[in-house]
């Protein structure tokens, strides 16, 4: 059925995380994002692109499901080159996701199922 299924779509200006500098605003970094998902943006040279992607994968995520939770439940990662996504504490759903960058933008598209 229809209503087992959401959809969410979200875009980042890549430059607000340049904006960011995640030497100076460590907290809003700890606090959007796991340890290791910022391990994983910080080994790039472009690290913002990738904080951009995952922020954007996170709220797709969040208008993909009727669900009220912080980014901070929302964990990012990647299996065999693919982005992968789980929810803490609430396993009910499955994703299918998408993440892109492009010039100044990152964009992320998320299918759910509950």
């Amino acid at each position: 059925m229809i209503e087992n299924f959401g959809i969410g779509v979200d875009i980042v200006e890549i430059t607000r995380f340049k904006k960011l500098d995640f030497k100076k605003k460590k907290g809003f970094y700890k606090k959007t994002f796991s340890e290791d998902e910022i391990k994983y943006c910080l080994k790039f040279k472009d690290s913002y692109r990738h904080f951009a992607g995952k922020f954007a994968l996170k709220e797709a995520v969040i208008k993909s499901i009727n669900l009220k939770i912080n980014l901070s439940d929302i964990l990012t990662s990647y299996e065999q080159g693919k982005p992968i996504v789980n929810i803490s504490h609430k396993n009910q759903y499955k994703f299918l996701v998408s993440i892109t960058h492009e010039e100044n933008y990152a964009i992320a598209v998320v299918i759910s199922e509950k």
